[in-house]
């Protein structure tokens, strides 16, 4: 039971329509198309849909997707996918979604899954839950009139041709599966997820044309796409639309440079505005001006350990560890404790232990230190990780790094 009068329960299938107008209302009321909600209907595991009752409707809702996501030293760890968190205005500080993470956190932890990730609209709500951002993702508005497209030799040797978004899912879904180990963050899509990256409703357009699909080819094999939409802009000087660009992904570096030349270069267009890359990410270094990148950096991905010594084990470290961690955690109290940590770039493994600890932290920071993309010392430095044993932060923080940045490539 969640209060005296909402009880939570699983979504039936017959419900979906009833539930999911229930997720556009809390998000500000403004419905999805048909094509988004039957996009979201193919992907959705009625299994892990639920939400909260209260006689007459839904006025609450939550669920989870499974996926793999790929962490530090290229395994793929089981994590569930959290979505569609909502709850009405007039059911506000009930306990509603206390109830349901806890039902949610309580599930994952039962089917066996060490992660839970989510992206937040409101990011202030899952710390508590023991949520940390853990991926950044880069934001760029590019100015194509006074840079230079990027320029690498071998990219003649690139053939670019354009296909109907659909019909090329197949080949860039070939070229995003051998991406996906190389880089932590990125998620295994399962079934009917390739189809989601080209939902395209007129009403999501904001002036843009429709989805565009070029994909890049070197002696035959497709090595490389990009999907993207035109706005077509003009003022005196003439035109001045902006390419906006939806996914770019590349098995090599020409080309990747290749594709990005093509999208400089897109006629009657004078910029070229990309919404999430890695914080590491090649363009700003090809052009002759990052400044005239309009570069811009946010959260993207927040991880949560379930189960603290399955998720530490199953990753690998930069430089070898050896620490027991005192870790607390007031919603799963199941990984309170000390922990000791062992492993390096092989592998690891994480045991409970009774020797003193070294570092003090939450669930909440080894969730923003675990895929590598913020450090420990940086968390210290607020406060939030303490340290025990002189010489213990800097070990870890170091070993808790990654050569490439994580991050997120689409949200759900």
């Amino acid at each position: 039971m969640a209060t005296e009068t909402v009880e939570l329960r699983a979504l039936r299938a017959d419900e979906w329509d009833a539930w999911f107008d229930m997720v556009d209302v809390a998000f500000g009321g403004v419905p999805e198309t048909p094509e988004q909600r039957a996009a979201w209907r193919d992907v959705t595991d009625f299994g892990r849909m639920f939400g909260a009752w209260d006689g007459a409707g839904w006025v609450g809702t939550a669920g989870a997707f499974s996926f793999g996501l790929t962490v530090p030293g290229g395994a793929e760890v089981a994590a569930a996918g959290v979505t569609a968190v909502s709850v009405l205005p007039t059911h506000r500080r009930r306990g509603v979604l206390r109830s349901m993470m806890r039902h949610q956190l309580d599930e994952v932890r039962a089917r066996g899954e060490a992660l839970a990730v989510l992206t937040a609209s409101e990011p202030a709500i899952y710390g508590r839950f023991g949520y940390g951002p853990a991926t950044l993702e880069m934001r760029l508005d590019v100015d194509t009139v006074r840079l230079a497209a990027p320029d690498l030799p071998g990219m003649d040797g690139v053939r670019l041709r354009l296909v109907d978004p659909v019909a090329g899912l197949p080949e860039c879904e070939r070229v995003y599966g051998r991406l996906v180990p190389t880089r932590p963050g990125m998620l295994v899509r399962r079934p009917h997820w390739d189809r989601a990256m080209v939902v395209d409703p007129p009403s999501d357009r904001n002036g843009a044309g429709e989805l565009q699909c070029v994909l890049a080819e070197v002696d035959g094999e497709v090595r490389g796409y990009a999907r993207y939409a035109v706005k077509p802009e003009s003022n005196a000087a003439g035109p001045c639309g902006t390419v906006v660009v939806r996914d770019v992904q590349a098995l090599d570096p020409v080309v990747y440079a290749a594709l990005w030349r093509y999208l400089f270069g897109i006629d009657l267009t004078s910029s070229v505005s990309v919404r999430s890359l890695p914080a590491d990410d090649a363009l700003p270094h090809l052009v002759a001006d990052m400044r005239r990148c309009g570069i811009g950096l946010r959260e993207a991905l927040f991880v949560r350990p379930v189960e603290v010594g399955a998720a530490l084990a199953a990753r690998t470290y930069r430089a070898p560890v050896d620490v027991v961690l005192e870790v607390s955690d007031a919603f799963c109290p199941w990984n309170e404790g000390r922990w000791r940590l062992s492993g390096d770039e092989k592998g690891a493994s994480c045991e409970r232990t009774t020797d003193p600890a070294e570092l003090a932290l939450s669930v909440r920071e080894l969730g923003s230190a675990y895929l590598g993309g913020f450090t420990l010392s940086a968390l210290a430095a607020a406060g939030r990780v303490r340290e025990l044993r002189p010489g213990a932060l800097a070990a870890v923080s170091g070993a808790f790094g990654s050569d490439v940045a994580p991050w997120l490539p689409h949200g759900f």
